[in-house]
């Protein structure tokens, strides 16, 4: 039996074990037995993940799957639904998990358990299996769904947060909500924390606690550091941030532009220091070549520069625009042609160039801007009309292969219609064979490229199926199905196939936008009464093609089924029809569904929603709801403030979990913040209820920016900090000492012009009668000011 799996390795795919390989060696097989004991799987083995689904509901008895869990736990590769359908017939057949041992029994099949299923579980179950060290390595394959699960679990049945550290598994660590690592008093276990894994909003909660039990910052790990918060400015000394910044620059720290603006305030204190180079590149991002002069040239400031994350800062940001300004000059760049050796230099800021100067440098430029996330259209056309006149290293595109799409593929998403249909076919075809997984392109933006190698001769719409093109499971299993089946013949050849088992997998190749429409018209004649609630976390991309009708047939009856749905973030109409559904349906908005909308749709929820939300579950989310609507960033501070009232003794902690809902906060939370060296964003101060901020004096927003107020004068002319400036006294203005200009003088009052409908909308004679009354209310005002 061995030599005979053996001799169909070598046949497939010449004897890898590639999925394509194992699909090939588990069809020989289906071809040759009628079932598979646990003997077969045994020698199937790492094969054993090209096992198609009708395979295991047919072919293999529950008992015979329970007796090869040691060999199929050991597979890695296994898909949602094969996963899915081992255990499901698993647990059908009688397969009980009452320990940790039963449930690290299943190995990499875990995956397939349901939300329902692990929910039922034991807290004492998940901790007995996460002490072993085998079913630890199983984690970080899981769905973020039981992930989620497997969190609440542990943190159940964990009472502090130094312990839910150490042993939660670090697969889970960033699932972890922030409101469960506030330490307050008790000291953090740091070898703990620089054991895990964390997302930055987790590592800034726990960050000052951290730097006030750690000397020594070079013992501190990347995932902690990249937690530093500018409110934790005020627990050490200043002194010793400049020992911190050269920290992160060994451990090549990411931090974002509120974190290096802060930062490099800290790090310049008591004037700019002689040793840059030995900062984070980033650093030198908010500063300028005069800062660095003592350090070195400014050709070397932007080599540093050009090889620092520009986009920590706005794409059209003036911080950005002065930059390539001071680069061209510094480079001595008196037009627009750029040659190779200054592109170099000049690195991303490449990506800043207009189209006039990618025009002119010809191709010195493309291996920079295929660096770049986007383009605007100007720099789009410049790059198609470069690509097109064939005068680059890489020549014309009819003569490029699959190994110069390779080297140009983040340009790719650029190309056009002219441009794609001039390169060879077979080019196209060998590339998304052997390079697409590599590239930074999307599954839509690989389903363009699809489209091009479709014939664009359409067959008659009657046609059947044509012979050898009937979709099996090896169809399926085949990442390159959609350059076989343009449209028509797709929906032909989908007859009497079902796609329900398959659904996960197919939906991640590179379809084209009709071959989607397709699929879902598949669906549509498949379950014409709506898809069952199973099918709907797996709709991913063809959610753009659901219309309301649609929507109201599904029984989303589980927060889980919502998260699967939002999962594949669709579009807001498309979102709000799902959220309004889930709701309608009497379902609750707990945890998970909260973590399921998420910032993206949480200002999508309309009163009556939010309401029903509970604060106990805001605990265990991240929410930003700064781009909302004033009522719903009311509701939310409220709850949020009730649900992090038991940290407020820990700030900054405290701060960090309730800064994203400011914009609802009352005048008096505030002043409460101002005594609390919370150093706060500008930004932050920009997005406050109107009323709270036109409230506070000048000393109390000192008290709120902290570090942050010399940036404050940046906004003095947006809205609504130059309403601000204006209510409040000149005097008091001058005392922040940053150059404020606007408030009122002394002796003078700010008299708020009444506004009055036009004649168009009210009599003359109201109009008449205000102007007749405004000489006396003024004169009023007056006198009232001088006798007080």
């Amino acid at each position: 039996m061995t030599q005979f799996i053996i001799h169909l390795h070598k046949t497939c795919e010449g004897g890898g074990v590639n999925s394509r390989a194992s699909s090939c060696v588990a069809s020989s097989l289906v071809r040759k037995f009628d079932h598979f004991p646990p003997a077969i799987l045994h020698a199937l083995g790492q094969a054993a993940v090209g096992l198609s689904i009708s395979d295991i509901e047919t072919s293999i008895t529950g008992k015979d799957l329970e007796a090869s869990l040691p060999t199929l736990g050991a597979v890695h590769g296994w898909n949602a639904d094969q996963a899915s359908a081992i255990i499901n017939k698993l647990l059908l057949s009688g397969y009980q998990i009452p320990d940790g041992q039963s449930l690290a029994k299943l190995g990499s099949l875990v995956a397939g358990l349901n939300s329902s299923t692990l929910r039922n579980l034991s807290p004492k179950v998940i901790l007995e299996a996460i002490k072993l060290p085998e079913f630890v390595q199983q984690m970080v394959t899981l769905p973020s769904t039981l992930k989620m699960i497997f969190v609440e679990k542990i943190s159940s049945s964990v009472g502090h947060p130094a312990d839910l550290v150490k042993y939660i598994p670090d697969a889970l660590a960033s699932y972890i909500p922030k409101s469960l690592l506030v330490f307050g008093e008790e000291k953090p276990n740091i070898q703990d924390l620089n054991s895990k894994t964390w997302t930055p909003e987790q590592a800034a909660v726990f960050f000052s606690d951290v730097i006030k039990a750690e000397p020594d910052f070079s013992r501190l790990s990347q995932s902690v550091l990249q937690g530093f918060t500018c409110a934790a400015a005020s627990e050490t000394e200043a002194e010793r941030f400049q020992e911190l910044a050269k920290v992160m620059k060994k451990k090549n720290v990411k931090l974002g532009e509120d974190q290096l603006s802060c930062l490099v305030k800290l790090v310049t204190l008591h004037g700019i220091p002689k040793d840059l180079d030995s900062y984070p590149k980033d650093l030198l991002l908010f500063l300028s070549p005069s800062d660095y002069a003592e350090t070195g040239s400014c050709v070397q400031y932007f080599t540093h520069i050009g090889e620092a994350n520009l986009d920590v800062l706005q794409r059209e940001s003036s911080q950005r625009k002065q930059l390539l300004l001071e680069a061209l000059a510094c480079l001595k760049i008196p037009g627009t042609q750029i040659n190779e050796e200054n592109a170099e230099i000049l690195g991303h800021l490449v990506c800043d160039l207009g189209g006039e100067y990618i025009r002119s440098s010809g191709g010195n430029l493309l291996k920079q801007l295929s660096q770049c996330g986007s383009f605007l259209p100007d720099q789009e056309e410049a790059i198609r009309s470069v690509i097109s006149s064939g005068n680059t290293t890489f020549g014309p595109p009819v003569a490029w292969s699959a190994f110069t799409l390779s080297e140009l593929s983040g340009l790719i998403p650029v190309f056009d219609h002219s441009i794609l249909q001039k390169i060879p076919k077979n080019a196209l075809t060998l590339w998304l064979k052997n390079f697409a997984h590599d590239s930074p392109l999307s599954r839509e933006q690989l389903g363009t490229i699809v489209e091009e190698l479709l014939p664009t001769r359409h067959k008659r719409a009657d046609a059947g199926c044509p012979p050898g093109k009937q979709i099996t499971e090896m169809v399926l299993d085949d990442d390159t199905m959609p350059i076989h089946y343009p449209p028509k013949e797709l929906h032909a050849c989908l007859k009497n196939v079902s796609l329900e088992n398959h659904l996960s997998q197919i939906l991640t190749y590179p379809f084209s936008v009709e071959q989607l429409a397709v699929l879902k018209t598949h669906l549509d004649e498949t379950y014409p009464d709506g898809y069952p609630e199973r099918l709907l976390p797996k709709l991913d991309s063809l959610l753009s093609f659901v219309t309301p009708a649609d929507i109201s047939k599904w029984k989303i009856t589980s927060a889980d089924t919502l998260a699967g749905l939002l999962e594949s973030q669709p579009p807001n109409e498309q979102a709000s029809g799902i959220i309004n559904r889930y709701v309608g349906l009497g379902n609750a908005l707990g945890a998970t569904a909260l973590k399921a909308i998420g910032t993206k749709y949480v200002c999508l929820l309309n009163e009556t929603e939010l309401n029903k939300i509970d604060s106990n579950s805001l605990k265990m989310v991240y929410l930003d709801p700064s781009a909302c609507s004033q009522p719903t960033k009311n509701i939310l501070y409220a709850k949020a403030k009730h649900a992090f009232s038991g940290q407020h003794y820990a700030i900054p902690a405290y701060y960090e979990l309730i800064e994203p809902y400011l914009g609802g906060a009352p005048a008096e939370d505030l002043r409460a913040l101002s005594r609390d060296n919370v150093n706060m964003k500008v930004s932050t101060l920009a997005k406050l209820r109107r009323d709270s901020l036109m409230s506070l004096t000048p000393s109390e927003v000192r008290g709120l920016l902290g570090l942050n107020l010399r940036d404050l004068p940046e906004w003095q002319n947006t809205s609504p900090i130059r309403e601000w400036i204006r209510m409040q006294k000149q005097p008091e203005l001058d005392e922040l000492n940053i150059g404020l200009t606007g408030g009122t003088q002394e002796g003078y009052i700010n008299i708020v012009t009444p506004k009055f409908q036009t004649p168009s909308s009210a009599s003359l004679g109201t109009v008449a009668m205000a102007l007749h009354l405004l000489p006396a209310l003024l004169i009023s005002l007056v006198m009232m000011s001088i006798l007080s």
